[in-house]
């Protein structure tokens, strides 16, 4: 279990002085000062049904918030637009789905005519088994009411490949002894490839003294990338090869952050969020 020890909050403490530059230290602050809100994933997308290529929804979250915009068609056939306020209740998003009215494109902003909006129904969005599937479910008061089950689209490749530097906090469960179970934290610099064929490696250095590297195919589903079957290898003060899932990958503005799972071969099960910025 000397894997486990390497790598937890106590060991973590006595290497900060040695092994964390002014730079490395300025992102591990950053990015463990924002791990409560980085803990929720972010439905932010535009989601749709592939074999129904023609409408869909755009999801934009704020906190516990989402504003939802459908594109869609009326009983004439013609484009509809509505828009939904939606809230968490503890295991869906839910509210109202309005209806709004204005000028006309071409002509220069009327706001007396655009009247307040109006309440139309009711919508909801409820996550799947993971952050790439949900139900989306909506009522229009005397038009009916369907549910859908949608999915993030895809728009364009976003490379992920890139020098980074950024900090990991997992914890260890369900091991033997009860003592190796517990959070950790640990800052690295990642060195991440990504091939056009989808194939992607993570090569994570860790301050606490350990190489490890998740490697595997990439797929895409709208912002988010996923690796259900990494092959997960570790160096230096962590000596072990497993499998592993890395999920909810995501270029940000300034880099990169995930999540990864994995039954380690000691039978623990490790967990962890990790971000990093761009060198």
């Amino acid at each position: 279990m000397e894997f486990l020890r390497s790598r937890g909050s106590a060991a973590i403490r006595g290497v900060r002085k040695r092994f964390c530059s002014v730079r490395l230290c300025a992102a591990w602050l950053m990015v463990f000062a924002l791990t409560p809100a980085a803990a929720a994933t972010d439905f932010t997308d535009i989601w749709f049904i592939p074999q129904e290529s023609g409408w869909g929804v755009n999801i934009v979250q704020s906190d516990s918030f989402l504003f939802a915009t459908f594109f869609i068609y009326g009983s004439d056939k013609a484009p509809t637009w509505y828009t939904a306020l939606l809230t968490f209740d503890g295991t869906r998003y839910a509210g109202g789905l309005y209806r709004t009215e204005g000028s006309f494109w071409a002509n220069p902003w009327n706001p007396a005519e655009h009247p307040d909006a109006v309440r139309v129904g009711t919508a909801s969005f409820a996550p799947g088994i993971d952050a790439y599937h949900a139900t989306l479910a909506y009522a229009v008061d005397g038009g009916g009411s369907v549910s859908k089950q949608i999915v993030r689209q895809t728009l364009t490749r976003i490379v992920l490949g890139g020098n980074y530097l950024g900090a990991q906090a997992g914890a260890y469960s369900n091991c033997a002894t009860s003592s190796q179970n517990g959070p950790y934290e640990d800052t690295f610099a990642l060195d991440v490839t990504h091939a056009v064929n989808g194939s992607a490696a993570l090569t994570f250095t860790y301050a606490s003294g350990a190489t490890c590297t998740l490697s595997g195919n990439l797929a895409q589903f709208g912002q988010l990338y996923d690796m259900p079957g990494a092959t997960y290898t570790c160096t230096g003060s962590l000596a072990f090869t497993t499998s592993a899932a890395v999920y909810e990958l995501k270029a940000t503005a300034q880099g990169i952050e995930g999540r990864l799972a994995a039954n380690l071969p000691s039978g623990c099960r490790e967990s962890a969020n990790f971000s990093a910025v761009l060198k």
